[in-house]
């Protein structure tokens, strides 16, 4: 596992490495932003002047990848603890002509490199050898107004890369951050554009952003200004109804370490039923395991409400279920009847597992050896028995065949 310490200590050794090396390094990027905000990086990057092949002479070949050479950027391993550190040389980017990545990158200087970022708090550089930072596109002044701008001409910065549209929502959402005006109103006449981008990088934009605590606000961003009618158009139809409100209360009063599958269909069940679900994983290419969890909790959604006055052998299915933790969050964030429902659940769930769970008292071979033919009456049968069994109507396996009996 990965040691914040360790991972700062090694990062501070690949910039002094580098100056001892006569280069030009500064960490750069998110890691100095967290840093300033007093939040822990989660990943260090290095920028500067030494090129991909000096960067390699110097820490050895088998100590770096190239995955990145072709951007300039050059993975230096460090300790297990440590984990990696990109070092990217500094660069100016060509034109984006699929309107997501360079058509090539020219080795510039610290200035350029800064210009050519996505907002001003992730422009910043910082120099872990002499304690200071170096701004050169005003981010400190944005990260002390908590507001989230565009680096140069917001409508340019993002022609070059759609997805920063997403990027600049969920960074504000993240941070807490308002978006500078400027900046706002390019998303907002931009926001059709974000289809250049695939359906894999947004989805990968909206787990980040659904899995953050501030995740209500982060819709509601979405929607004000126009890329949730791109990218789930879903929740866009019902605006005008109670929908969007039932679904931010929702998301707001979901636990803070909710996962991306209870987050979507927290957004979801106000707007779509399962059908509706599992056409938005497919679009954004979701794993068959997220899918199959996702609609279930959209298909369920309602389903633990009258928990107290429900039989046994409805809830069980529910609650013995993989997705059980993640439908009991979601019934109680719904509303306060829902988190009384809950509340009793979870008591349930503490019986011993032989109660909760018992053993079914007929097997597929008991009917057989009574002569009743294998086929699709099977199932109807055993779980008629099944049923029976944990509503406590029969307790044996001598009570089920009994029942058997004179039900034939």
């Amino acid at each position: 596992m990965l040691q914040p310490e360790e991972q700062r200590r090694f990062a501070a050794e690949v910039v002094r490495r580098l100056r001892e090396a006569g280069f030009t390094a500064y960490w750069a990027g998110g890691c100095v932003r967290d840093q300033l905000l007093g939040r822990t990086p989660k990943d260090y990057d290095v920028a500067t002047s030494a090129t991909p092949d000096q960067v390699r002479k110097l820490f050895g070949r088998r100590r770096t990848l190239a995955i990145g050479a072709a951007f300039g950027v050059i993975s230096v391993i460090g300790p297990k603890a440590a984990g990696t550190v990109e070092a990217a040389t500094f660069r100016r980017d060509a034109a984006y002509s699929d309107g997501r990545h360079p058509d090539s990158v020219t080795f510039s200087s610290p200035v350029e490199d800064a210009s050519r970022r996505d907002f001003t708090v992730n422009g910043l550089f910082y120099d872990p050898v002499e304690n200071c930072v170096i701004d050169f596109v005003g981010g400190q002044e944005d990260l002390a107004k908590r507001r989230l701008r565009a680096i140069g001409s917001p409508r340019d910065r993002i022609a070059e890369d759609k997805l920063r549209m997403l990027r600049a929502v969920r960074f504000a959402t993240v941070l807490g951050f308002t978006l500078e005006e400027k900046t706002r109103e390019a998303v907002v006449e931009m926001a059709p554009e974000i289809h250049a981008v695939s359906p894999e990088r947004i989805a990968a934009e909206m787990r980040r952003l659904l899995a953050d605590p501030n995740r209500a606000a982060g819709v509601r961003l979405l929607l004000e200004t126009g890329l949730a009618a791109e990218v789930l158009p879903e929740i866009t139809a019902g605006q005008a109804s109670s929908g969007t409100h039932v679904m931010t209360a929702i998301l707001s009063l979901l636990a803070p370490n909710a996962e991306f599958p209870l987050a979507l269909a927290a957004v979801l069940t106000p707007f779509v039923d399962p059908a509706g679900a599992e056409a938005v994983c497919r679009r954004w290419r979701l794993s068959n395991k997220e899918t199959e969890r996702i609609v279930w909790l959209v298909e369920h959604h309602a389903a633990l409400k009258n928990a107290p006055a429900m039989r046994w052998s409805l809830l069980h299915p529910l609650l013995t279920a993989d997705g059980a933790d993640d439908l009991l969050k979601l019934t109680e964030a719904a509303s306060a009847e829902g988190a009384l429902a809950a509340e009793h659940c979870r008591r349930l769930l503490t019986q011993p597992r032989e109660k909760l769970d018992p053993p079914p008292l007929l097997t597929g071979a008991d009917l057989l050896a009574l002569g009743i033919p294998a086929g699709p009456k099977f199932k109807v049968i055993l779980d008629r028995i099944r049923t029976a069994q944990l509503d406590g109507e029969i307790r044996t396996k001598a009570d089920a065949m009994k029942r058997l009996k004179n039900e034939n």
